[in-house]
């Protein structure tokens, strides 16, 4: 596990806040520019909330997020990979709606790590 991200993704669940993956990325010497580095850092953040899964934790990575486009009316959260890592740990059934799933994980990460 890539230990300056989970600290970073701690540190932000703690402020009740979010992070871009542009913020996260270079963490890891990672660009979100290169199509690579991006798959890259869905595999971190995928290992990093299957471990805390598996210790009983929130999904941590419910914390990052897409930089918003002003072009787009997309709304904030995180990329498809953190949805599909939710149905592979049995969290998410395949019809449940994607940002309610998202912000009742987000609350848990924060009530987790802001005790």
């Amino acid at each position: 596990m890539h230990q300056e991200i989970y600290e970073r993704l701690q540190e932000v669940a703690r402020r009740r806040n979010v992070v871009y993956y542009s913020e996260i990325a270079p963490l890891a010497g990672l660009d979100m520019s290169l199509e690579c580095d991006r798959a890259e850092i869905g595999c971190l953040l995928g290992e990093i909330s299957t471990c805390e899964h598996e210790h009983g934790r929130p999904l941590l990575s419910a914390v990052v997020v897409h930089k918003p486009d002003p072009q787009s009316e997309e709304s904030l959260g995180p990329g498809q990979g953190f949805f599909t890592l939710a149905r592979e740990l049995g969290l998410m059934a395949p019809d449940d709606d994607e940002d309610d799933f998202w912000q009742h994980e987000l609350r848990r990460a924060y009530d987790h790590w802001g005790t």
